[in-house]
């Protein structure tokens, strides 16, 4: 079976603290162009995740992103106890000195010493990502093998249509061997017309010179060979499709050997009826090439 270079997939996640959502998309490409956009301070991910897709994919310009939230991003907030333990001793240091000078204070809250410069923090505590690593590394999978489903039912379809195009190929192949011996028995017409004018005219004409320019039109009009060639190369690619995998980049090379027997055979033709074959080929070769282009 073979894939298409283009596919999509999305899922979304969460691991508490944290929610998040992927986003895998391919397009046509010569090589295999794997771009990542995921969070850098989860050790390992980014090259997981590149081992992953290069083991999944051949060919194709290839985007992983990795949008990532959490839901408490300040942090967690605690005591600070030996700041704490400071406040509070400076607060009996400053009753004490209040109630000998006879002043009467207003009870103090415990907002009140909270509010107070250092006495909550926030927490920094380095975080263990292995968990969450697991959960993506996990999920990751699932989004592949969706993006990978894709690809494999596009290229179902391609081929469908990668095979209808070879059998009109191989249908004007034929239709093409058929109309030589028509054009052979007019050729073969128009020669002797123009040998005819040429003996009236050429009283000393060689014989044999005149036979041997006569045998070298014959060859350079001859066409069996890219007959021949066609049917080889219609031959192939359908084994090409047979065998599956990146057979992309065969198939594209193949393609050029169409078009450059097409091209020939439409200029040796010297025929109408082969003419408009040969442009027919043409024609459906130039489709089944923008086709291939597709392909893994």
């Amino acid at each position: 079976m073979i894939r298409s270079m283009t596919g999509f997939s999305s899922a979304t996640g969460s691991l508490p603290p944290y929610s998040w959502a992927w986003e895998l998309r391919a397009v046509n490409g010569k090589g295999q162009d794997i771009r990542l956009r995921v969070p850098d301070w989860i050790d390992g991910l980014e090259a997981g995740l590149r081992a992953k897709l290069a083991g999944a994919t051949a060919r194709g310009n290839i985007t992983l992103s990795l949008r990532l939230s959490r839901e408490d991003q300040a942090g967690a907030v605690r005591v600070n106890p030996s700041q704490l333990a400071s406040v509070l001793d400076a607060l009996s240091v400053i009753e004490t000195a209040a109630m000998d000078a006879g002043l009467s204070l207003a009870p103090c809250r415990a907002t009140d010493v909270a509010a107070l410069r250092g006495v909550l923090e926030q927490s920094n505590e380095e975080e263990d990502t292995a968990p969450l690593m697991g959960a993506l590394m996990v999920q990751a999978d699932e989004v592949i093998a969706d993006f990978d489903r894709m690809r494999r039912s596009e290229g179902t379809a391609l081929e469908k249509v990668l095979q209808a195009q070879l059998s009109e190929i191989e249908a004007l192949r034929v239709q093409a061997a058929e109309i030589i011996s028509d054009r052979a028995e007019a050729l073969g017409d128009t020669l002797k017309r123009n040998l005819a004018r040429v003996m009236e005219n050429a009283e000393h004409a060689d014989a044999d010179r005149v036979a041997q320019e006569l045998a070298l039109i014959a060859v350079k009009t001859d066409i069996t060979e890219e007959i021949d060639r066609l049917h080889a190369h219609v031959e192939a690619a359908r084994s090409l499709l047979a065998e599956g995998g990146p057979v992309g980049r065969k198939l594209d090379f193949l393609m050029q050997e169409f078009n450059r027997e097409a091209n020939t055979l439409c200029s040796k033709a010297q025929y109408a009826e082969l003419t408009r074959c040969g442009l027919a080929l043409k024609a459906v070769i130039d489709q089944m090439r923008e086709q291939v282009q597709n392909v893994e």
